[in-house]
């Protein structure tokens, strides 16, 4: 939907493991005004069956849903909409398929982001949705992962994701929908063990105000209020007495609770359970409920004047300081690589404001992390720091991306060992990969002294790299010597380098 920068509607979808949720906003001056909700429950996680392979009736469920969400999408602009998935997705070994399935049905790319990647989204939803406090406690239960965060302002400072959620603990402790004491019990403690790891470091750093976000601690609220509990706030003492009043009954589904809808019924007890725990390890006295979740972060996030960029020129930055990487030497590769994407991407049928050129020169800023571990095979060190370290703001693919791009920057090119991808075409991160690689050989000898202006043409498979001085490579003798090595490279890919 065009509108104007400082009149647009923008929507963010929530694929939950239990429900799916979209909220659309229109951007009004620097702030956000909600227009709708809609919620779906879809049950994703219950099709999680054995070697985590989703079944193809809960694809099925899901794709339902999206249909309907595309309905109130129509015209929507691609960077109107940002949709996230979480647990079961992540942990879904044929997410790939799903996702395809869905690109069908829902134009707009879906990114399955990391679990603290989403504690932080949850906290800058709740922080933006809240009035302001110094520090904040925020505990958001899914269906599969349970996020806690504190954070100060609009920073969260510490965070978790831990694998416990109202679908995975109803099949692990509720099976066959049976209550009873011995069953909280169990389910109760087993949340603890989730806990026990994390809870000293919490305690330590302390919070001035506790809340909880999202349907399942939306949910235990109204059922307190129904309870006689008006304040809507949730302690340790009242979830006690709910857990006791749950075991008035033998099974989940002769649950007969004020403010407990039909939908939420079948996992409540789990999420009852989990914030048991989390409360009694935590010593939260008690717990206030926001509005603000994982899609409003997204779409503050969303919108540029919230400084979504910012996030991840930061996050590079900071990886980059943390490893100790030659910035100078890095930002020479970034200039370079830059400049020959300009040259050619036309081409290679990359638009002008595509997301690959910051992606090109964020992995050509973090293409030595792998040094602070070992010169022997660094760029696979880089590769796996980019693949497997927290990057806020940055989802699962755009880390995937990175790591790609950083382990073909040298050597072989042993391309069939990349990922499957489905935001990015292969054919466009195989075009980065050939590009930082001309960069990081040109730039080879490590010296302040500038090379003459280049030019980088394509022709198919073949690139031809060319100066007007005639001269640059043939004074150059170890240049010229990494480039013959380099055309050999290619060539056993396929390509055809000329210079």
């Amino acid at each position: 939907m065009k509108k104007s920068s400082q009149n647009r509607d923008i929507a963010a979808i929530d694929l939950g493991s239990n429900s799916f949720h979209m909220v659309v906003a229109r951007v009004v001056e620097q702030g956000l005004q909600l227009i709708s909700r809609h919620r779906q429950r879809v049950r994703l996680g219950a099709g999680l069956k054995g070697q985590k392979y989703l079944d193809n009736d809960a694809i099925e469920r899901g794709l339902d849903c999206l249909a309907m969400f595309a309905e109130r999408l129509h015209g929507f602009d691609q960077d109107n909409v940002r949709i996230a998935a979480t647990h079961t997705l992540r942990q879904a070994s044929n997410a790939h398929l799903f996702l395809l399935r869905a690109r069908e049905v829902l134009p707009f790319p879906i990114e399955i982001i990391p679990g603290v990647e989403e504690a932080r989204l949850i906290y800058l939803g709740v922080a933006h949705t809240q009035p302001e406090s110094d520090s904040k406690l925020v505990v958001d239960i899914g269906g599969g992962s349970t996020e806690i965060i504190i954070g100060r302002g609009f920073e969260p400072e510490l965070i978790n994701s831990k694998q416990m959620g109202c679908v995975s603990y109803t099949k692990q402790y509720f099976s066959k929908g049976k209550l009873s004491p011995k069953n909280f019990a169990k389910a109760i403690l087993g949340a603890e063990q989730k806990m026990e790891s994390i809870a000293y470091h919490y305690k330590k750093k302390g919070w001035d105000i506790a809340f909880g976000s999202s349907g399942t601690i939306k949910a235990i609220r109204e059922v307190l209020i129904g309870m006689g509990f008006d304040d809507g706030l949730i302690t340790s003492r009242r979830l006690d007495k709910l857990v006791d009043t749950l075991c008035q009954w033998n099974r989940i589904n002769d649950i007969k609770l004020t403010g407990l809808t039909a939908e939420r019924q079948s996992v409540f007890p789990a999420g009852v359970a989990i914030l048991a725990a989390i409360l009694a390890s935590l010593r939260v006295s008690e717990l206030h409920v926001s509005e603000g979740a994982l899609r409003e972060g997204l779409l503050f996030q969303m919108e540029d004047s919230f400084q979504r960029s910012d996030i991840r020129m930061r996050t590079t930055e900071n990886l980059a300081s943390k490893h100790a990487v030659d910035l100078e030497h890095a930002d020479r590769i970034r200039k370079q690589a830059t400049l020959f994407l300009q040259q050619i991407h036309q081409n290679l049928g990359i638009k002008k404001h595509s997301e690959l050129f910051d992606l090109l020169q964020w992995g050509a800023l973090l293409h030595e992390v792998g040094l602070s571990i070992s010169l022997q095979a660094f760029h696979r060190h880089s590769a796996y720091i980019l693949r497997h370290t927290y990057m806020p703001g940055f989802n699962r693919e755009q880390q995937s991306v990175l790591a790609t791009l950083v382990r073909f920057q040298r050597k072989a090119l042993k391309l069939h060992e990349m990922e499957e991808l489905t935001l990015f075409k292969k054919k466009h991160v195989v075009s980065l990969i050939r590009i930082l690689r001309l960069a990081i050989l040109l730039h080879g000898q490590r010296s302040n002294d500038p090379l003459p202006l280049l030019e980088l043409s394509t022709d198919g498979p073949t690139w031809t790299l060319s100066s007007q001085d005639r001269s640059w490579v043939s004074n150059n003798k170890l240049l010229h010597a990494n480039l013959t090595t380099e055309q050999k490279h290619w060539r056993n890919a396929g390509w055809d380098l000329h210079f």
